[in-house]
């Protein structure tokens, strides 16, 4: 069984999420709570927000009644669209800035169900 949680349009480049995205995956939901709770960076509470919702999902529309024996099989950053933004210069020009956002995806999958 796979459950799937999604953030959408997150105010942050996919590019500073990846590497702790890369460190959630293949660990135990709760380990990998515990890695984004210590973690400084933005990213990581994006992705302990996500993955709350995807164990929450998975406890309420699966009927998973331990939420222990769910693993992190998908963490992933992906580019959203990008908020367009004008930087006034001389002369009456303007500079193009592009305002990055991402989606954090997370597939958490229940580890007896998926050896059989």
């Amino acid at each position: 069984m796979e459950v799937i949680a999604l953030t959408r349009n997150a105010r942050m480049s996919a590019a500073k999420g990846r590497p702790i995205a890369r460190a959630c995956q293949g660990l135990k939901a709760a380990d990998a709570l515990k890695v984004v709770e210590f973690s400084p960076k933005k990213a990581a509470e994006i992705i302990r927000k996500t993955l709350l919702s995807a164990i929450a999902n998975a406890k309420n529309n699966n009927g998973v009644a331990d939420a222990a024996n769910l693993t992190v099989k998908l963490c992933v950053f992906d580019e959203s669209v990008r908020m367009r933004r004008y930087w006034p210069t001389a002369r009456g020009s303007a500079h193009p800035i592009a305002r990055r956002l991402c989606h954090c995806k997370i597939v958490l999958t229940d580890a007896k169900k998926e050896s059989k």
